[in-house]
C-alpha cells in the first residue's frame, strides 16, 4: 500500500505506466567468468535481477513506451570496447566506476592515476544520449547494462556531507544560499552571502518542499528518476554495500583485463569517516519523526525496487 501522501495523481508509480517490458529476465553471459569463487555473488545477482523484474511487472499494465528515449538515457555512460552501458548513480561508487570505464576504453592505463576533476569534468567518456537514435537503440539492445545503487537515505546523507560540510564553489552559492534564505529564520548576513553552513534539517526541508527555491540535483535525485530501472532492463544490479565483490565479478563478466580490479580508495575527503548506518542515525536524530517518515516516502520506490529495508 502506498502512504497517503503518495496516493495522488503525481504518484511516482505513474512514471512506469505504459512501459514495454520483456517477458523474462535476459540470461547473463557467464562464459568469461573463471573459477567458483563468484558462486555466491552470482546467486545474489540473479535474485536482485528477478526481484526488480517482478517489481516492475507488478506495476506495469500496458505495453507501450511513453517516455522520451533521449531523456531516459541521459545518465548512461558508454564503453564501446567491452560493450557496456553504465547508469551513473552519484554517491554509489560512480567516480571509481568512471575511472574503470576510462581504463576499459584505453583512455588510461590505471584507475589510480586519474584525478577527480578528470573523471567528472574531463569529458573523456561519451553518454548514450550523444548518439543518434539508431546508435542508442543498438547499444540498448546489444550492450551489457549495469547500475550500482545504495541505501537511499545513506546515499542522501553522504551527498549532504560531501556538498555542504566542505568548501564547495557550486553547491554553497547555488543551493546553500537559497536553502538558508528560505528555511533559516534570522539568518545572518554572512550565511546569506556565502550559502555555507547549511544544516541537515534545512536541507531536508528543501528536499521535501514541493515549491523548492532551487531545483533537484543528481546527487540526491531518486534512482528511479535517474536510471529508470523499470524502463531500461539492467543486466547487472550492483550495490554499494557489496561494491568491491559485485564490481570485480562484473569486470569478469565483461572480459576486462585480468589485472584490472575495482579501486578501493575514497575519491574525496578521504580523512572523513565513511557514511555508514551509524553515521546516518546521527543525522536522522536532527529530524522530527514526521520529517524522517517523509524522507523515507520520498525514496519509497528506490527502497522497494532494490529491496532495501526501510530505516
Amino acid at each position: 500500500q502506498l502512504p497517503d501522501q503518495q496516493k495522488t495523481s503525481e504518484s511516482p508509480l505513474s512514471w512506469f505506466r505504459g512501459v514495454y517490458l520483456p517477458s523474462a529476465v535476459h540470461p547473463l553471459n557467464k562464459t568469461l567468468v573463471k573459477g567458483n569463487k563468484w558462486k555466491d555473488v552470482d546467486s545474489t545477482q540473479e535474485k536482485r535481477r528477478s526481484f526488480l523484474h517482478d517489481f516492475c511487472k507488478k506495476y506495469n499494465s500496458r505495453k507501450k513506451l511513453q517516455t522520451h528515449l533521449v531523456h531516459l538515457v541521459s545518465r548512461i555512460y558508454v564503453e564501446d570496447r567491452h560493450k557496456v552501458l553504465y547508469c551513473e548513480v552519484p554517491k554509489a561508487g560512480c567516480s571509481n566506476w568512471k575511472r574503470v570505464l576510462m581504463v576499459l576504453s584505453g583512455l588510461a592505463a590505471s584507475a589510480h592515476n586519474i584525478s577527480h576533476d578528470d573523471v567528472h569534468y574531463g569529458k573523456h567518456l561519451r553518454k548514450l544520449d550523444s548518439y543518434d537514435l539508431k546508435g542508442i537503440y543498438t547499444r540498448l539492445n546489444i550492450y551489457t547494462k549495469f547500475i550500482f545503487v545504495r541505501d537511499p537515505v545513506e546515499r542522501l546523507v553522504s551527498a549532504f556531507r560531501d556538498k555542504f560540510e566542505h568548501p564547495n564553489s557550486y553547491y554553497h552559492p547555488v543551493f546553500g544560499k537559497a536553502i538558508i534564505k528560505k528555511y533559516r529564520h534570522n539568518a545572518d548576513e554572512e550565511a546569506l552571502n556565502t550559502g555555507s553552513g547549511v544544516k541537515f534539517k534545512e536541507f531536508i526541508q528543501y528536499l521535501l518542499d514541493s515549491h523548492r527555491p532551487v531545483g533537484m540535483d543528481i546527487h540526491w535525485e531518486q534512482v528511479s528518476k535517474l536510471c529508470y530501472p523499470c524502463l531500461i532492463n539492467y543486466d547487472f544490479i550492483g550495490k554499494f554495500e557489496t561494491l568491491e565483490e559485485d564490481a570485480n565479478y562484473f569486470l569478469q563478466l565483461v572480459g576486462a583485463p585480468a589485472n584490472l580490479k575495482f579501486p578501493k580508495f575514497k575519491d574525496r575527503h578521504s580523512s572523513d569517516e565513511r557514511t555508514s548506518a551509524e553515521v546516518v542515525r546521527q543525522y536522522l536524530k536532527e529530524l522530527s519523526k514526521e520529517e524522517r517518515q517523509l524522507t523515507y516516502d520520498f525514496y519509497y520506490l528506490d527502497y522497494l525496487m532494490f529491496n532495501y529495508t526501510s530505516p
